[in-house]
């Protein structure tokens, strides 16, 4: 599965640490920036290119974005076709999100999330199955619909 990557500079020292173990564990990671620190970007450059290659593979990967709150990341991501993001707020509420919604994209607030809660996170995230029950796909259906 193909990882994209994204955070400003709220998310970005966490974004190197969570790379590393998602590259470790076999992942293909793709790093969508920001790339150097800079205290003045903008978290909607680095939401937008997750969300565009999560939109343009949707079946085939997920998306993770950090930033210091994980709104303005969730916001921007959920503006794309085929886009699922979801705020996360433990691990177990994402993989609630996983089963009931099949999110593809994770946003996650660097400033209220130790290291340790969003690596559970994040492994919620890439373990958690989509039910695929009648009732999730109908919702899902109605979803997409409105895009």
């Amino acid at each position: 599965m193909k990882i994209f990557i994204g955070a400003d500079h709220g998310g970005f020292e966490l974004k190197k640490k969570v790379m590393t173990a998602l590259e470790g564990q076999g992942y293909e990671v793709i790093d969508e920036g920001a790339h150097v620190y800079d205290k003045l970007d903008d978290f909607p450059d680095f939401g937008k290119t997750v969300a565009e290659g999560v939109s343009k593979e949707p079946a085939d990967s997920r998306g993770i974005l950090l930033c210091r709150s994980g709104v303005g990341m969730d916001i921007v991501a959920n503006r794309f076709k085929g886009v699922r993001s979801v705020l996360a707020l433990s691990p177990e509420h994402v993989a609630r999100a996983r089963h009931d919604e099949d999110v593809n994209v994770l946003s996650v607030a660097s400033d209220f999330s130790s290291e340790a809660d969003v690596m559970k996170i994040i492994d919620a995230f890439l373990h958690t199955p989509f039910a695929a029950e009648e009732k999730y796909s109908r919702r899902l259906k109605k979803i997409s619909e409105l895009e």
